[in-house]
């Protein structure tokens, strides 16, 4: 038992270290350290994401909280992943902000968060294709098409319009419970 609780601590580290770019960055690491290492299923990860969207909080956090209680069946190892996916974070913020406050004209700090921002959109877009499965989507040719149609409406609703993101996930919801 032990071991896994170990085990979960180094995963974390790990996606609190490298998990640039907030939560979506966050989730194909997350995916690579829980799903393939064969904690829990593909299945099991897509409900942990629908359920960290609705819960209040970022979604690396509460992604990291339901793992923890999932694979270790524990209020402790909840407790854990959730402390050990912040804890980097804030010892590198801490000691960053020192550091970028003092040098913020420097062309290096600028340059290398130039670099940084194409690579958060990237992670955010591998996150997102990494939610284009059939457990998103549906197994059938049908549910595919259907789904992708609603997926298409709700980015035009959102990308294109002035319409709040709240309703687009209501008018979704409603589709679904319609069609589905």
């Amino acid at each position: 038992m032990i071991e896994t609780y170990l085990r979960l601590v180094w995963a974390y580290i790990k996606i609190g270290l490298f998990g640039f770019g907030g939560g979506y960055a966050m989730l194909s690491l997350i995916h690579s350290e829980v799903v393939d290492s064969g904690w829990i299923s593909n299945q099991v990860f897509t409900d942990i994401v629908a359920i960290s969207q609705m819960t209040p909080g970022p979604i690396g956090i509460n992604s990291a909280t339901y793992i923890g209680y999932v694979v270790t069946g524990s209020v402790l190892g909840s407790l854990v992943a959730t402390f050990t996916v912040v804890l980097p974070p804030f010892v590198l913020v801490l000691v960053a902000s020192h550091f970028i406050s003092r040098h913020s004209d420097s062309s290096v700090i600028k340059g290398a968060f130039m670099g940084l921002r194409p690579v958060v959109v990237g992670l955010i877009a591998s996150a997102a294709m990494l939610l284009m499965n059939s457990e998103n989507f549906g197994f059938e040719l049908s549910e595919r098409v259907i789904s992708v149609m609603i997926c298409l409406a709700a980015f035009c609703a959102v990308y294109f319009t002035k319409i709040h993101p709240i309703w687009v996930i209501v008018a979704a919801g409603v589709a679904g419970l319609i069609v589905f």
